[in-house]
């Protein structure tokens, strides 16, 4: 069948065919690298975008050439109901694949719901095994919960990969236990750079970890790493196989090392705003287009007048760089 809609390609030649849904700006825990220490208020359930207003808004980009739909928030298992969310998404033609990613806290109560529900993929946030230093990041308690969580997903048929982040005055140590856990369960694990994304506004370069720094850190230990290439030449990280093949480690370096020249993605936040970049400053209202009645082809125009707005650059290491108004739970990551 024809699609009405052409792919959605920006300026620089970048075919979108990846979208981040945002399905919630709440949250469990308080990450520094994310949040504030205190919130006032989480946007309340009536401005959240609903599941029909989601599911439309994906049946319109996967007409328009999108295959891979990733929830996130705040924490998406916060917003009730998701696997009903994941169910409906499930069922529309040219979706491939289904992700989500967690900090696993809620995670081994939901498992067989989300999975029958139609998830493929998840990545959980694990930046330590510590629970001193799980509180030093998160703010709170619960390191147990997030390892009850990662064991549920495992016992599925997902694809699971673990997702840290390391601020170098608080887990740097934690980077070979994180290794070693995940090459004792033989998935990947993938090391994330701390990003100019905190509602706290404290980012500094001089507490990023970059992924070439940690790379020498993890061969130091257990030898040298085989880069794997790239299965999508979309994909934000560098693969790396260790010499027994056991498990895989991947790096995240939008700061020391951008990867915009090959970014694919396009953000719905949990209140209906569509975004071309993590980083960027300006955002197109596909809800209000919604509530006031528009087509499908209306829908369509607004995305693609996002994406063809996309910058070739985020451009965190110039000097004319902007750190977004909102956070990263804001955004959804």
């Amino acid at each position: 069948m024809t699609s009405p809609f052409l792919p959605l390609i920006d300026g620089f030649g970048r075919v979108h065919t990846s979208l981040r849904v945002s399905v919630t700006d709440a949250c469990n825990i308080r990450c520094r690298y994310c949040m504030p220490a205190m919130v006032n208020s989480f946007l309340p359930q009536s401005k959240l975008l609903s599941f029909d207003a989601i599911e439309r808004i994906v049946r319109v980009l996967v007409a328009a050439g999108v295959c891979k739909v990733r929830l996130t928030g705040g924490e998406p298992l916060m917003r009730p109901d998701l696997d009903q969310l994941v169910s409906r998404l499930n069922r529309i033609e040219g979706l491939h694949q289904i992700a989500m990613t967690t900090n696993g806290m809620m995670l081994a109560g939901m498992m067989d719901r989300l999975v029958n529900a139609g998830l493929t993929h998840i990545n959980i946030s694990l930046d330590t095994l510590r629970e001193e230093a799980f509180r030093q990041i998160s703010r709170r308690d619960g390191i147990e919960r997030v390892l009850q969580g990662i064991e549920s997903a495992l016992k599925t048929d997902l694809v699971v990969r673990l997702n840290a982040l390391v601020l170098r005055d608080i887990n740097l140590e934690d980077c070979i236990p994180l290794v070693e856990f995940a090459r004792d369960r033989n998935i990947f694990i993938r090391f994330i750079e701390f990003m100019p994304l905190d509602a706290d506004r404290n980012w500094s370069q001089d507490q990023v970890v970059s992924g070439d720094e940690l790379r020498a850190r993890v061969e130091t230990t257990f030898g040298l790493l085989t880069p794997l290439g790239r299965s999508d030449p979309a994909q934000p990280a560098s693969d790396y196989g260790f010499a027994d093949g056991r498990g895989g480690i991947g790096f995240i370096d939008p700061v020391s090392k951008p990867f915009c020249e090959s970014c694919n993605r396009l953000r719905l936040t949990a209140d209906g705003k569509l975004r071309n970049c993590l980083f960027g400053r300006e955002e197109w209202d596909v809800r209000a287009a919604i509530d006031s009645g528009e087509s499908d082809s209306r829908l369509y125009e607004i995305a693609s007048d996002c994406i063809k707005n996309k910058f070739a650059a985020h451009g965190i290491s110039t000097s004319s760089f902007q750190q977004p108004e909102r956070a990263m739970y804001q955004i959804g990551g």
